[in-house]
C-alpha cells in the first residue's frame, strides 16, 4: 500500500455514512436548495456542494432550537400582558378595558418596551399617515355640521375651512399627492362660494417643497386659526369629537360610532388641538347675528397689531374689537374751513342771489356751515395736514359750487320702497324716489382689457387705463383736448403763455403714453370740485411708478418712485396736495405733489395692499388688502387705528360715505361689508353679486350704495335698512333677469335693484355731486365658435 493510502480514510467516516448524511441534509433542505445541490453534484462541483450542505445543516440546526408556536408568535408581535389568575390569556386584547386593566396591573415591562419602541414620533404621528382617515373625518364633520340645529350652523360652518386646509396640506406634506387631489376635488365645491381664491391657490401646492415655500401655507402651519363659538356650541363640538354624539342623519349606517368614524374624528381632533384656537363667548347662539361669527374668525394673531398691554405671545385670544376700542374715539366729522374762506363764500353767494333774483338763494348760506351728526366728533384746523395758509379763487369757486350742488341734488330715499308693490303705480313713483338715474359708458374694441376707469369731479372728463401701458382721455362735453406742440419751448412764464404753445387743433379724445406696464388706477385732481375741470391726473402702474400728468399740456410732469412692486391703486386726498398709493410690496404710502419721495409709509398688512381711500376730512386713510382685512390709518401719525376683519377673500374695492361714518368694503368672497368707523364693528353683510366686485360708491346723502362688478351688473343697496338673508327672487327691480338665473339666489333684502348690461363688466361707478350715477366698463365680444 502506498504511503498516501491511509490519508484517504483519515476522516474516520466511511463513504456510505457520508452519503447518508448528505441525503439527510438534502431532505431537510428546501426544494430550491435541493435543485441547486443536484445541479452541483451533476456538474462535479464537490467543494461548492460541500459548502452549501454545511450552510444548510448549520441553518437548520440553529432554526430548530428557535422554532415558535403560533401562540408564542402572537405574544412576540402583540402587546401581551397576563394575570396570575388567568395564565396564558392576553388581558389587553379588548380595547375597551385596556385602561382599567393597566391600572390594576401597575406598569408591565412589555408596555414599557412598546412605549420605548415608538420613539419621538409617537402614536399620533403614526396614525396621521393614513390618508383615508382625513377623507372620512372631513366627510363626517360636514355631515355633523349639516345635521346640527339651524341656530348652531353659523358658528360651526367657519370651522370647516381651516380643517380642510390642514388636511390638504398634511396629505401633500406626507407625499400623498393623489389622495390630496381627490380630497380637494371631493370637498372644495362646498367651500368655493366664499373661499374660491384660496382653494385655487391650495390646489397649486402639490409637493412638500411647495408647502414649505408658500407664505399662506406657512401661516396656516405656524399660526392658530381663531374660531369664535358659543359655550353651548363648543360643548356640542367636544361631545361629537369625543363620543360621536349628535348630527347623524337617518339611513347613515353606523353613523359616527363605527371604527372609521372613530379614526376620522381622531384626525379632526388632531387638527383642532394643534391648529385651532376657540374664542368661547358666554353669549347664546341665538343672540348673535349669523354673520357676526366671521368677525373674530381667522389667523388673527398676526392680523391684529399688539397693544401695549398685550404681546403676540399673550394667552388672551386676539380680538379686533378689543384692539379697536383701545384706540379711542375718532374724529369723523367734516373738515373745518377757515373763517376767511367761509366769509368770502357767503359774500359770493349773496351776490349771485342778487344777480339771479332768486328768492330761495338767500337760504344757501347755511350750507356753508354743515351741522355735525350726533355723537360724531369734528376735527379742528390744527388736526389737518399742512396746507397753504391763504385760500385761492379756485377754493372759493369750489365752496360756492358745493353749496349750489347741495341745494339742487336729487334726494334718494330708499325707505320709499318699503311696503310698496313695485308693480303698481305707487311702486313706479317710489322707485323714482329711491333709485338713481344711471348713465353708463361702454368701451368697445378693447384688446387686452381696461383695468381701470374714472370720472372727474365736474364730469367733464373720463379717463381709462389699459393693459397696453397707455391712458386715454375723453371729453364728455365734446370739447377739444389740445396738447403741446412738438416744437414748443418748455420755458413758460405764466398760464397765458401755455395756451400759445398748444396745438391749434385737437380732438375729444387724447392718448397719454409714459408707463412701461399695465395702468391699474387713475385719479383726477379734486381741487376744483364740480366748479372747474381738473388740472392734473395721477396714474399707477405695474412698472412700480405713479405718474402725475398735466391736463393743460397733456404731458407727464413727475414720476414718483419708491414702491418696489406694482402699484395697484392711487387716490388724491380731498385737500388735493396729497395723494396715497397701494402696492404689492404690502405697504401704502402718502405722497405730496411737491416731493418725489414718500412722506409716510403705512406698514402692517401681511399681503398686497389692493385699494386705498381717504376719509372725507383727510385725517384717515382706509386700505384693503389680500390678507382679507381692511385697516384705517391715522394719516399724520402713520399708526393703525382700526382693523376690520370679516371678509373671506381678497378685498377688491373700498368706499367711505360722504358723512364720514361708514366704510363699505367688497371682496372676492362676493360680499359687501358695511362697517361703522367709530366702533370698528360690522353693521351688516350684503350679498347678491355673482362675480368679482370692482367698484363701490355712496350717494351724496350716504343713504344708498352702488356697486359694479364682473357679473355685468350695477346693483343698488339700502345702507340704512337692517338687511337679512335670502330673497327668493332672481329678477332685478326693473324686471330684467340677472346674470345668474340658473343658480340659487343669495341676495339679501337690502338689495334694492339690479341693472344688467349686455356683456360689460362694470369697472367703475361714480356719483356726481347732484346724485347722478355714472358707470363705465368695457364690452366683451362674443367668442367665435
Amino acid at each position: 500500500m502506498s504511503s498516501n493510502t491511509p490519508a484517504a480514510s483519515s476522516a474516520g467516516v466511511s463513504p456510505s455514512i457520508a452519503n447518508a448524511n448528505v441525503q439527510d441534509v438534502s431532505q431537510n433542505a428546501s426544494q430550491v436548495d435541493r435543485l441547486v445541490l443536484e445541479y452541483l453534484r451533476a456538474r462535479g462541483h464537490k467543494n461548492a456542494e460541500a459548502g452549501l450542505l454545511e450552510a444548510i445543516e448549520s441553518g437548520s440546526t440553529e432554526g430548530a432550537g428557535n422554532t415558535l408556536s403560533s401562540d408564542d408568535l402572537i405574544k412576540g408581535l402583540a402587546v401581551f400582558a397576563q394575570k396570575p389568575s388567568r395564565p396564558g390569556e392576553n388581558v389587553l386584547k379588548d380595547s375597551s378595558s385596556v385602561l382599567q386593566e393597566l391600572s390594576t396591573m401597575g406598569n408591565p415591562s412589555s408596555i414599557q418596551t412598546l412605549i420605548a419602541s415608538l420613539g419621538t414620533a409617537g402614536a399620533e404621528e403614526i396614525l396621521s399617515l393614513d390618508p383615508t382617515d382625513k377623507h372620512e373625518g372631513f366627510r363626517e364633520l360636514e355631515s355633523w355640521v349639516e345635521g346640527s340645529l339651524d341656530m348652531y350652523k353659523p358658528e360651526f360652518l367657519p370651522m370647516l375651512f381651516p380643517i380642510f386646509c390642514h388636511f390638504y396640506l398634511d396629505l401633500v406634506q406626507k407625499g400623498f399627492k393623489e389622495a390630496a387631489l381627490h380630497f380637494h376635488a371631493t370637498f372644495s365645491p362646498s367651500l368655493a362660494p366664499t373661499h374660491n381664491v384660496t382653494l385655487h391657490h391650495l390646489s397649486t401646492l402639490m409637493l412638500p417643497s411647495h408647502v414649505q415655500n408658500d407664505d399662506l401655507a406657512q401661516r396656516f402651519r405656524n399660526e392658530k386659526y381663531v374660531i369664535r363659538m358659543s359655550r353651548s356650541g363648543f360643548s356640542l363640538l367636544i361631545g361629537w369629537l369625543t363620543e360621536g354624539v349628535g348630527g347623524e342623519t337617518p339611513g347613515a349606517g353606523e353613523g359616527f360610532s363605527g371604527e372609521k368614524g372613530k379614526r376620522g374624528r381622531a384626525a379632526v381632533m388632531r387638527v383642532v388641538n394643534n391648529h385651532l384656537r376657540f374664542d368661547v363667548t358666554s353669549a347664546s347662539a341665538t343672540s348673535v347675528s349669523p354673520h357676526a361669527w366671521e368677525e373674530s374668525t381667522g389667523l388673527l394673531s398676526s392680523l391684529i397689531p399688539a397693544t401695549a398691554a398685550q404681546s403676540n405671545d399673550s394667552p388672551v385670544v386676539p380680538n379686533p374689537h378689543t384692539f379697536n376700542s383701545s384706540k379711542g374715539e375718532l374724529k369723523l366729522g367734516p373738515a373745518p374751513i377757515s373763517e376767511e374762506l367761509r366769509a368770502e363764500t357767503e359774500r359770493v353767494l349773496r351776490e349771485q342771489a342778487m344777480l339771479e333774483r332768486d328768492p330761495n338763494a338767500q337760504y344757501d348760506a347755511h350750507f356753508t356751515r354743515p351741522q355735525p351728526l350726533p355723537g360724531v366728533v369734528s376735527p379742528i384746523e390744527a388736526d389737518l395736514l399742512p396746507h397753504p395758509p391763504s385760500f385761492k379763487t379756485i377754493d372759493v369757486q369750489r365752496e360756492v359750487e358745493k353749496v349750489r350742488d347741495a341745494r339742487k341734488w336729487i334726494r334718494l330715499d330708499p325707505s320709499a320702497l318699503t311696503s310698496v308693490d313695485l308693480n303698481s303705480t305707487q311702486g313706479t313713483s317710489a322707485r323714482s324716489k329711491a333709485l338713481p338715474s344711471i348713465c353708463a359708458y361702454t368701451l368697445h374694441d378693447v384688446g387686452e382689457g381696461a383695468p381701470c376707469c374714472t370720472f372727474s369731479s365736474d364730469i367733464s372728463l373720463m379717463a381709462a387705463g389699459f393693459s397696453e401701458s397707455y391712458i386715454r382721455l375723453w371729453s364728455l362735453k365734446g370739447e377739444k383736448l389740445r396738447g403741446l406742440r412738438s416744437d414748443a419751448s418748455p420755458d413758460v412764464a405764466d398760464s397765458s403763455g401755455v395756451s400759445r404753445l398748444l396745438e391749434p387743433d385737437g380732438s375729444s379724445t387724447r392718448k397719454l403714453v409714459g408707463h412701461s406696464g399695465p395702468v391699474y388706477s387713475l385719479s383726477f385732481d379734486p381741487l376744483g370740485g364740480s366748479a372747474a375741470p381738473p388740472k392734473y391726473l395721477l396714474s399707477a402702474s405695474a412698472d412700480a411708478t405713479t405718474r402725475l400728468w398735466s391736463l393743460d399740456t397733456m404731458t407727464n410732469v413727475v414720476a414718483y418712485r419708491g414702491h418696489q412692486n406694482p402699484v395697484w391703486d392711487v387716490q388724491w386726498s380731498p385737500m388735493s396736495t396729497y395723494f396715497a398709493t397701494a402696492s404689492r410690496d404690502r405697504t401704502a404710502r402718502l405722497w405730496s405733489t411737491d416731493r418725489t419721495t414718500a412722506l409716510r409709509i403705512y406698514v402692517g398688512h401681511l399681503s398686497d395692499v389692493d385699494c386705498v381711500r381717504f376719509h372725507p376730512n383727510s385725517l384717515y386713510l382706509a386700505t384693503g388688502s389680500s390678507d382679507w382685512t381692511a385697516r384705517l390709518w391715522d394719516v399724520q401719525r402713520g399708526t393703525c387705528v382700526r382693523v376690520f376683519i370679516g371678509h373671506q377673500g381678497t378685498l377688491s374695492a373700498l368706499a367711505i360715505s360722504p358723512d364720514g361714518r361708514y366704510l363699505a368694503s367688497a371682496g372676492e368672497d362676493l360680499a359687501i361689508n358695511l362697517w361703522d368707523l367709530g366702533s370698528g364693528r360690522r353693521v351688516k353683510k350684503m350679498t347678491g353679486h355673482a362675480a368679482s366686485i370692482y367698484s363701490l360708491a355712496f350717494s351724496a346723502e350716504s343713504s344708498l350704495l352702488v356697486s359694479g362688478g364682473a357679473d355685468w351688473t350695477v346693483r343698488c343697496w339700502d345702507v340704512r335698512s337692517a338687511g337679512s338673508q335670502a330673497k327668493s327672487h332672481e329678477n332685478g327691480a326693473n324686471g330684467s333677469q340677472t346674470f345668474r338665473p340658473a343658480e340659487e339666489s343669495n341676495e339679501t333684502t337690502d338689495l334694492l335693484a339690479t341693472f344688467p348690461t349686455k356683456r360689460t363688466p362694470v369697472i367703475n361707478v361714480h356719483f356726481t355731486p347732484r346724485n347722478l350715477c355714472l358707470a363705465a366698463g368695457y364690452h366683451l365680444p362674443l367668442e367665435p365658435r
